[in-house]
């Protein structure tokens, strides 16, 4: 029952999300969409700003599983922008709240895991420094969220995923680059 309780509980904070900014939402309207009791709310979770916490942790954490490995930067991003495209208008509410750092740590952590998966595949068969591998992450992860929050700040314009897609693209060579001036 409690899961069923808290998958309702997500369910209804993403449709109003998508329905009004993230100010205007209330427990009280979470559980009158739900139809459960303000009680019962307060037992899965301590607030509104923890219940966004686990929408966006567990959000991550499947994104994280479903791929394990990414064999290119385009896939990861695809992945993304999908799902932000898919909840638009709670993902601009997101944004456009005072619980933007939280969505940032989200977007820099899935950026940071598309990037680190794939220089595992990358760098598979090199003898690269544990340094050099953590500064490339750092270094692609950091242009990858950049180019993210260029994207969210532009409205979430549909032809911009291509424009990310296409930077990944361009990006193709450098982590040999790195392995190569990493042997010297």
């Amino acid at each position: 029952m409690a899961n069923f309780t808290q998958k309702a509980i997500k369910e209804s904070f993403i449709k109003l999300l998508n329905e009004r900014p993230l100010s205007k939402i209330s427990v009280k309207d979470i559980v009158e969409d739900c139809g459960i009791n303000r009680n019962s709310f307060y037992y899965h979770f301590q607030d509104i700003p923890a219940l966004l916490e686990t929408i966006i942790t567990e959000q991550a954490e499947e994104i994280i599983k479903e791929f394990p490995e990414i064999e290119s930067l385009e896939k990861g991003v695809e992945v993304a922008t999908q799902f932000a495209i898919q909840n638009k208008m709670a993902v601009f509410h997101i944004y456009n709240s005072v619980n933007r750092d939280m969505y940032e740590q989200y977007t820099m952590r899935l950026c940071k895991h598309v990037v680190g998966r794939y220089l595992e595949v990358a760098f598979k068969d090199a003898n690269v420094s544990l340094e050099d591998k953590e500064l490339a992450i750092r270094v692609i992860s950091c242009s990858l969220f950049g180019l993210v929050y260029d994207w969210l700040s532009s409205g979430m314009n549909e032809e911009r995923p291509a424009d990310l897609i296409r930077v990944c693209e361009l990006c193709k060579g450098i982590p040999e680059m790195i392995i190569e001036r990493s042997k010297n």
